[in-house]
């Protein structure tokens, strides 16, 4: 029996959402895993409070809800009306965003800096924000006080692939032009320099962090999977008419029109079913793509599905298929692979590090026209030999399980955790 102690750590998780999806559930997820292994208290905002509390946590012995919503929820505003759409201008909002975590943390630090200075903690452990650009003036207060901080994991920051800069204006991300800008905000510095570790969760996101932070960096991805919440197994064997299924925002990155361009002859000839999930101001072009090509007997769009629901029509289906050319995460890509669905995905950025040859197919980044001939390429494959994807279901379910479960993911960080301790 294991006589370590158990730490005590204060998380830091403005975005905590178990009721969510993306970065507040991640949000929730990680920490949630970590309070299993550690005795954790969650600092959030208030926003998730009553989310929280139907997950059984109780406020102040649990967690705290921090009320920054007098600063939050004009900023919020304000970044929906420069975003130039809804879905769209993800730097933009982020930038403002980051303005109205100063104020959280602010109030964080209010309500938790004695406690902090009298080592009622044994570290402290920003979760969220994820994104890498935004500070943390917590951490200069942490080191003065002599408890470790940890930050992240940080992801974001996928460079725009030059073939795709059209994409770039169509999704109205005009800061990503001056994204570097965000080193010069108050805090950038110090944040890394009194990190006690800085967990990134890819490679893109390390390229980012200054040569002086990099002995500090651990790779822990960003995503992962909760047993319980996706429980579905894939049941079926891939024949023909093979399903195919997306799930995505409807957006010129995502890539869901360069599919519809790849999958055409298969889908007309009976070789291919194909069911969108998803919405966004891209559908009436795909819409009109699946009435010029006469696909209307083989393409489904689902619209949104509420997301315990999803899985099941992951598991009714032979491969999931995402042409993104600039995924961060890629949570869905774990969320396929989970239920024993093998991934075919675009060899850039967050999917890339979550899918392996033995898992999935990974398509060679190119101009769009070469995307779209690699796609149907490997769908022509696949369909002329449905084995391909068999091979790949039992080590997708693998792979999740030995290392893409929140469980495995917080007992890797309480090993950093121990490490920094030690040190």
């Amino acid at each position: 029996m294991s006589t370590q102690k158990r730490l005590r750590v204060l998380l830091l998780a403005e975005a905590a959402n178990p009721e969510w999806v993306s970065v507040p559930l991640v949000g929730w997820s990680h920490a949630h895993a970590l309070a299993r292994l550690v005795d954790a208290h969650l600092v959030t905002q208030v926003r998730n409070r009553e989310a929280i509390l139907r997950a059984g946590l109780v406020e102040g012995r649990d967690f705290t809800a921090i009320d920054s919503e007098s600063v939050s929820r004009p900023l919020w505003k304000a970044a929906n009306l420069l975003r130039g759409g809804s879905g769209k201008g993800w730097t933009m909002v982020t930038a403002v965003e980051t303005i109205s975590y100063y104020a959280y943390e602010r109030l964080a630090w209010k309500l938790f800096g004695e406690r902090i200075r009298a080592h009622e903690f044994d570290l402290v452990h920003r979760i969220t924000p994820l994104s890498p650009t935004t500070p943390s003036l917590i951490a200069r207060k942490c080191a003065r006080a002599g408890v470790p901080f940890v930050l992240g994991p940080l992801n974001g920051g996928v460079p725009w692939p030059r073939a795709f800069d059209s994409a770039r204006r169509q999704e109205r991300e005009w800061l990503s032009y001056v994204r570097d800008a965000y080193k010069l905000l108050p805090g950038f510095s110090s944040t890394r320099e009194h990190a006690a570790a800085i967990l990134v969760g890819s490679k893109d996101t390390l390229e980012q962090v200054p040569a002086r932070f990099r002995a500090k960096c651990r790779y822990v991805p960003e995503n992962a999977i909760d047993p319980a919440r996706f429980h579905v197994r894939r049941t079926r064997r891939a024949q023909r008419p093979l399903r195919c299924v997306f799930v995505g925002r409807f957006v010129p990155y995502k890539g869901a029109d360069m599919l519809l361009e790849a999958a055409a002859p298969l889908l007309r000839d009976g070789a291919l079913k194909l069911e969108l999930i998803g919405d966004g101001p891209q559908r009436p072009l795909l819409e009109s793509i699946v009435e010029r090509e006469q696909l209307a007997g083989s393409v489904t769009f689902a619209g949104w599905v509420e997301h315990a629901r999803v899985q099941h029509h992951l598991a009714d289906s032979d491969l999931f298929v995402l042409p993104s050319i600039r995924e961060f995460g890629g949570g869905v890509v774990l969320e396929a692979l989970a239920v024993g669905l093998p991934a075919a995905v675009v060899a850039y950025g967050g999917p890339a590090e979550l899918v392996t040859d033995d898992t999935g197919f990974l398509i060679e980044l190119g101009p769009r026209a070469e995307i779209v001939a690699r796609l149907r390429a490997l769908l022509e494959r696949v369909s002329a030999d449905p084995q391909l994807i068999e091979a790949r279901v039992e080590p997708a379910l693998a792979r999740v399980a030995e290392r893409f479960t929140w469980d495995a993911k917080a007992r890797e960080v309480v090993g950093i955790y121990r490490e920094i301790l030690a040190r």
